[in-house]
């Protein structure tokens, strides 16, 4: 048949009639659906990132093989999915306001200080993604700025395995987005209000008519 596209992933031979993706031409050439497909149900969004070589050319590129039609004489390999070998723990509740941001960002990323600016993470993402100045932008507190250019992150982790530093930009991305949300999407009243509240510098009285009041201790000092 003419439509026919014949490629290798992971070193066996696979033919379908196309067009197809890669990840599609990888079931229909018996692949188990147990790995590297989040849209499926079985991982992350992310999870599909292969390295490519198309025929007649020697680089080797990254994608993402649900989005990336395959093409004859394409060879693909599936990179396995993998965490953090130090995973990064916050609590975003305790992140109050963007000076403890630029604390908890040096404190939980202390690496992210140190890129050397080579590149690799840019060339490795599949989105096309300004990687490293999203990292520079949240190293230098401009959070807005990182966590627009982190905004359309897959979390495939390729830009960690491209960086020297481990930096893991994409982890850095998410927590700035996560805490840049925390702090600024909820008015700022309320959370001052809920702060109050959490305090006890007042209580909720549900019987009351206005249902907040300051603690009865307070009242009696007063």
């Amino acid at each position: 048949m003419s439509n026919m596209i014949h490629l290798t992933i992971d070193g066996g031979p696979v033919a379908s009639a196309g067009p197809m993706s890669i990840l599609q031409a990888a079931t229909r050439g018996g692949r188990a659906l147990t790995a590297n497909v989040g849209c499926f149900g079985q991982g992350v969004c992310g999870a599909c990132r292969c390295m490519v070589r198309r025929e007649g050319e020697r680089e080797v590129s990254t994608v993402l093989a649900c989005e990336t039609p395959a093409e004859n004489g394409m060879q693909v390999s599936f990179i396995d999915y993998f965490t953090p070998d130090r995973p990064h723990r916050y609590d975003v509740s305790e992140i109050r306001d963007s000076w403890r941001f630029a604390d908890a960002v040096q404190e939980i990323f202390p690496e992210a200080a140190h890129c050397r600016h080579c590149g690799g993470c840019d060339r490795a993402c599949p989105k096309g993604l300004d990687v490293q100045r999203g990292v520079a932008l949240a190293v230098d507190g401009d959070f807005a700025g990182a966590g627009d250019i982190f905004d359309q992150c897959v979390m495939c982790n390729l830009c960690t395995l491209a960086c020297p530093e481990r930096i893991w930009p994409n982890h850095l991305g998410l927590m700035v987005r996560r805490v840049t949300t925390a702090l600024t999407l909820r008015p700022v009243d309320l959370m001052r209000r809920l702060g109050e509240i959490e305090r006890g510098e007042v209580t909720i009285d549900l019987a009351g008519p206005d249902r907040l009041q300051a603690p009865t201790t307070a009242r009696q000092e007063g």
